[in-house]
């Protein structure tokens, strides 16, 4: 018989229209609920699809998003300013679900992302998962310098870990959770202090298909390199700029960077300034189909954010056949290895920039090694970012739960000795 579980999925921010971890959710989500009976509590935006509409498969209820909370939206998208209301909201509405009558095999909070937020779900009687979650990362010290015009709220982060060891509260999600999921190993790390029951790495990004690239790529001359992100300094984009003065040599080399935001400008004057701005091209930002023109185009996606928890953008350029040079640290550091590209030590600025520059070089003057690299990438994706494969995993991990929630549950408790009431006056006798 086919496991088809019914699940209860938290995800207050879930939006197949939305980007980032709306968008991811909503995957999620939606994969979710071909292969099990899924109720979800979310909360939608005015002027969106209804989620009611975006998920037919998936019983849908939701609350609108707070109009206060939506005014400033990077606070609103780092700091989760609805969360507390949507906390509340989503602890009523599975008591009532509860009382209703309703059952549910398992619980799943997919979002937010961030490690920062308590969960509704440890105050029940229910099997519950969290993640994959990620963030929480500390910026470099040889990068703060130049990481200080980021907005205020960005240093919030800096509480986390001393959170996550401290906050009961917090804690206590993490230690009632059966499972914890982390989009990569250093999240372990970050949880040792709330002692999770169990602790499974899963990205939480995946691919609907692989495309695997023309084969003309490898024997054209020149390199096209490309860096999509958000332009802020983290992104690593600057020090790409700065790789590419140790490169004028190099005949075709060219950077396409897709994106905005106040790094942008920054960089735009950097390459002016090292006379490499007639090698690069600020699309600024594009549609998604201009951005996977670009994908299809590139020989190399050259990514070096040194702060990535995940990073979506690896996983769209490694499912294109695009090899990889990313910082070793965070999300890329982990998906990227050397069957599918190049991982860079963070070091300091000087450094980190010359040993891009070398990887490009590499790759630059070996076009096989870029085939290799290419057919890795495509590997990659097929073995740990297809959904199918990634659902597949995951009602496994919820089998496993039920199966020991169910054990525990049904073990009888011990008989006591006829001295045992003696014992526990005395404080050394136990009970079940």
């Amino acid at each position: 018989m086919t496991y088809r579980p019914k699940v209860l999925a938290l995800a207050p921010y879930c939006d197949g229209t939305d980007v980032g971890e709306a968008w991811c959710a909503f995957q999620w989500v939606h994969e979710l609920s071909k292969q099990a009976d899924v109720t979800l509590l979310s909360m939608e935006r005015p002027k969106r699809k209804p989620l009611s509409e975006q998920l037919p498969g998936t019983h849908v209820i939701t609350r609108p998003e707070p109009e206060w909370a939506r005014k400033h939206e990077r606070l609103n998208a780092m700091a989760k300013l609805s969360y507390p209301s949507y906390f509340r909201w989503a602890r009523r509405q599975i008591r009532i679900l509860l009382k209703q009558g309703e059952k549910f095999d398992i619980a799943h909070q997919f979002s937010p992302i961030a490690l920062r937020f308590s969960s509704p779900l440890k105050q029940f009687d229910i099997p519950y998962v969290l993640g994959p979650m990620g963030g929480s990362l500390s910026t470099p010290m040889a990068f703060k310098s130049e990481c200080e015009t980021a907005a205020w709220y960005t240093r919030l982060r800096g509480i986390d870990r001393f959170r996550l060891r401290f906050d009961p509260f917090l804690k206590a999600s993490y230690r009632s959770a059966s499972a914890v999921l982390g989009v990569a190993p250093y999240v372990r790390e970050l949880l040792q202090h709330c002692s999770p029951r169990r602790f499974e790495v899963m990205s939480e990004l995946g691919v609907s298909q692989v495309r695997p690239p023309l084969s003309h790529k490898f024997e054209r001359e020149g390199l096209r390199l490309l860096h999509v992100g958000r332009g802020v300094r983290t992104k690593g984009l600057r020090d790409l700029i700065r790789s590419l003065s140790h490169l004028k040599d190099i005949s075709g080399l060219h950077l396409d960077v897709a994106g905005k935001g106040p790094e942008m400008t920054v960089c735009q004057a950097l390459a002016g300034e090292l006379g490499v701005d007639h090698l690069v091209t600020f699309h600024g930002q594009i549609s998604r189909g201009a951005v996977d023109a670009l994908y299809e185009q590139a020989d190399v996606f050259a990514f070096p954010s040194f702060r990535e928890p995940s990073g979506s953008v690896i996983y769209e350029a490694l499912s294109h056949g695009v090899p990889a040079i990313v910082a070793h640290r965070g999300g890329p550091g982990y998906v990227v290895d050397d069957s599918c590209g190049f991982r860079i030590t963070v070091t300091e600025p000087e450094t980190f920039s010359l040993q891009i520059a070398n990887a490009i070089r590499t790759l630059a003057s070996m076009p096989e090694l870029r085939r290799r690299l290419s057919e890795g990438a495509i590997r990659k994706m097929e073995q740990v970012a297809l959904w199918p494969a990634k659902i597949e995993t995951l009602l496994s991990l919820y089998q496993s739960i039920q199966k020991h929630s169910h054990e525990g549950k049904e073990k009888p408790c011990p008989k006591k000795p006829k001295s045992s009431r003696l014992r526990q006056v005395a404080g050394t006798g136990s009970s079940c």
